[in-house]
């Protein structure tokens, strides 16, 4: 699909100033230190400039909004035929009016693309200009263009070995690990219509962590996809300020405090476990320490940080 002459121009004028995301796997503690001894905050561009990108970008519109909590708005995202993405990437959000280019995971899997023709975001108010549009501006009808990027994905093929995944999200970091469980339960769905072995899916364990269940977004939908599916994917949520009882249907997957290194551990294949985070910065920093700590090779960690 040809870029409309607006969108061409806005891609090269628009300033590249946001707070945004880092993406990579784990290479050791200098350059955690690198990137968060850094005065000046690097744009969303700037930081992910060693990041994969496609060359296109599509124009799009919202088709879309819910209300998720008190402080996220998810959108409803209709693309062009053409428009893919690898479950767990990002898009570069470009909007009209709006100076800075905003970054953002997408929330939903690759199977509600194919279906839908949409992609969905989910963005935490902030004053930050692209999420304060979402919040303040955005309506459904809007004009938008995105361009999708990122080396932080799970996308098998039907020959790959089978592994075990962890996903370690904290607060909207699980973003882009709700994209990955749901691509993973779409293919569990495949392989069940098929009645046979299309992908070779081993196990998925999610540690969520957020301030209150308000906060964890998507949890029905994530408790339902491990009832339905129960000797493959599994789910700990974690809640840290939680001042309120806890609804009786949601008490069984809650965890009060923290994610702790034991609750790591008891997911932790060292032959199989392929493990994904998001999440802040120390969060992520800790915890990936923990993995390699625990004997848990360094490939097989990859980590995003929002910042």
């Amino acid at each position: 699909m040809r870029v409309p002459g607006f969108w061409s121009f806005a891609a090269r004028g628009f300033s590249l100033q946001c707070p945004g995301l880092l993406c990579c796997r784990l290479l050791g503690p200098s350059q955690a230190t690198r990137n968060m001894s850094s005065k000046r905050k690097m744009d969303h561009l700037e930081r992910t400039a060693g990041n994969n990108r496609q060359n296109a970008l599509y124009p799009a519109e919202v088709r879309g909004i819910i209300t998720e909590s008190d402080t996220v708005k998810r959108l409803r995202i209709a693309v062009p035929p053409d428009f893919s993405f690898k479950a767990g990437q990002w898009v570069d959000l470009f909007i009209p009016g709006v100076e800075k280019v905003g970054g953002f995971s997408m929330c939903s899997g690759p199977g509600v693309l194919q279906r839908e023709g949409i992609v969905e975001l989910a963005v935490k108010y902030s004053k930050h200009p692209p999420a304060h549009w979402v919040h303040t501006m955005c309506t459904v009808g809007s004009q938008v263009a995105m361009r999708v990027g990122g080396d932080f994905f799970f996308d098998p093929s039907p020959s790959d070995p089978s592994v075990d995944l962890l996903l370690v999200a904290g607060g909207v970091g699980i973003n882009p690990l709700y994209s990955i469980l749901l691509h993973t339960l779409d293919l569990l769905h495949r392989n069940q219509a098929s009645r046979r072995r299309d992908f070779n899916i081993g196990s998925a364990h999610l540690c969520y962590s957020a301030k209150n269940t308000q906060e964890l977004l998507f949890k029905s939908s994530i408790i339902a996809a491990c009832q339905e599916f129960p000797d493959k994917l599994s789910c700990d949520l974690h809640v840290t300020q939680q001042i309120t009882d806890v609804d009786a249907h949601l008490q069984p997957f809650i965890n009060r405090g923290r994610i702790t290194e034991e609750e790591l551990r008891s997911h932790v294949d060292l032959q199989r476990t392929l493990c994904f985070l998001c999440g802040p910065p120390p969060m992520i920093e800790t915890l990936s320490k923990t993995l390699v700590d625990f004997g848990l090779p360094k490939d097989r960690i990859l980590f995003e940080k929002w910042w």
